[in-house]
């Protein structure tokens, strides 16, 4: 009988990818949702800001007092990359350390029980071994590794490094193999997806890579994920809004908007050059918009905060991000004065209760019109409804629609339908589906 595998994957998407490779790696494991049945637990971690390295540490914590006798505990990911030595020291208990250079050796460093930090950040390319989770038809593709962005109050470069990009053949390849296995929807993603190939000299390396991805046959529908205003053009927002695959989900967190905070947190565009950006994909036809701001930052006046509050409570965002400032050390922003804890919150609450207004417009105005939906399943909700999502949201990300009336419709996870909102349900629409696509 073979062993359990339970694992742990926390943080963004970009880590669960990470974690694929893994249980590809680890293909001879049954997977468990008992983690005190698990021969073997592995807890991804996330280490970017505080709230994500609290939960990573009460994961591990947690791994190891539910976990029985003779079982391997294993923490890998960037919180066990940025704090290597602390970790080990804290919590001996843990029976394997890893970082984020070692994902396709797991299984070796299971076997022999050994902790490892090798030096390269790794990046899964179409060669790796990979199991998909969480659906039959979605998966990320992830571009590229690191980031040359130097944002104040980011750490990420200093544990991931620079960026190191695959080659466009290399993505295609990938997802060339995955719509042969029935994958038809996808999301690119990255630390700094605009930033895409320039390592590798190629300032159009998105732009060029749409267009092959627009040539390949089963491919449905498909958004790009993390653009810096900096490296995010015209041309490349043209690209996407031309396309034929590629919906108009911009993604583009731009954490400020007020000259002087972007200056401070080393955004490397002004708030001329963001409001050019944003107001040129909302003009794009059925345009998606998210972004993310982040309240409390050291410098931030009331009168930048202000600034803030106003252009969010005007601005047509359909999904807005509210971070708390987190103080991360190896950071510029760690020695500059900070501002009270309580300042922080109160911002953060502030913009939180216009950020969900804004999501209360975005989805009012669906009501009455007809978009595409993609049905994941039956809905947690109540099993007379099925569970889909807009073509334009990211999975698992941007909400659920709920489909009280599939008409005659035969219907089975994955498929693709021109639906209608009817109305909507606290944070969700009610959609009925019309035709089949």
């Amino acid at each position: 009988m073979s062993k359990l595998l339970h694992l742990i994957s926390l943080g963004c998407n970009k880590n669960l990818v990470d974690s694929e490779v893994m249980l590809g790696k680890l293909y001879s494991y049954s997977l468990t949702d008992n983690l005190s049945e698990a021969d073997v637990i592995i807890v991804n971690t996330c280490g970017f800001i505080e709230a994500a390295k609290e939960e990573s540490i009460n994961a591990i914590l947690e791994a190891h007092q539910n976990r029985k006798d003779g079982s391997i505990l294993v923490v890998s990911g960037c919180l066990s990359e940025r704090y290597r030595q602390e970790l080990a020291r804290e919590i001996p208990e843990v029976d394997i350390f890893t970082g984020v250079g070692d994902y396709e050796r797991i299984d070796e460093l299971i076997l022999n029980k050994q902790s490892s930090f090798t030096p390269q950040v790794y990046l899964a390319n179409e060669n790796s071994p990979r199991v998909i989770t969480g659906s039959k038809y979605h998966a990320y593709i992830k571009l590229s590794e690191g980031c040359n962005q130097k944002c104040s109050f980011c750490a990420i470069p200093t544990f991931k490094g620079l960026l190191k990009s695959r080659t466009i053949d290399s993505v295609v390849s990938e997802v060339r193999g995955l719509i042969s296995q029935g994958f038809k929807d996808f999301s690119f993603i990255s630390q700094d997806t605009s930033s895409f190939g320039r390592d590798l000299g190629n300032k159009n390396a998105l732009i060029d890579l749409i267009a092959q991805i627009e040539l390949l046959p089963g491919i449905k529908s498909a958004r790009i994920l993390y653009l810096y205003p900096s490296t995010t053009t015209l041309d490349l927002i043209d690209a996407i809004a031309s396309s034929n695959v590629f919906v108009n989900y911009f993604d583009m967190p731009i954490q400020h908007i007020s000259d002087h905070m972007l200056k401070v947190m080393k955004r490397g565009s002004g708030k001329a050059k963001v409001l050019e950006l944003l107001e040129y994909m909302r003009a794009k036809p059925n345009s998606f918009l998210r972004t993310a701001f982040i309240a409390g930052h050291p410098g931030e006046s009331e009168a930048d905060f202000e600034e803030l509050k106003e252009f969010l409570s005007e601005f047509a965002f359909d999904r807005v991000s509210i971070f708390d400032y987190s103080q991360e050390e190896n950071t510029t922003a760690y020695n500059l004065e900070q501002l009270p804890l309580e300042l922080i919150q109160k911002r953060a609450d502030i913009l939180g209760e216009i950020a969900s207004k804004k999501v209360q417009e975005s989805l009012q105005n669906m009501v009455g019109k007809e978009t595409t939906v993609v049905v994941d399943g039956v809905s947690n909700e109540h099993e007379y409804l099925l569970s889909g999502r807009d073509i334009r949201w990211a999975a698992e990300i941007d909400g659920e629609i709920l489909i009280n009336d599939s008409g005659d419709f035969g219907v089975e996870h994955g498929d693709y339908f021109k639906a209608v909102i009817t109305e909507i349900a606290g944070d969700r629409p009610l959609a009925t589906l019309k035709e089949r696509l």
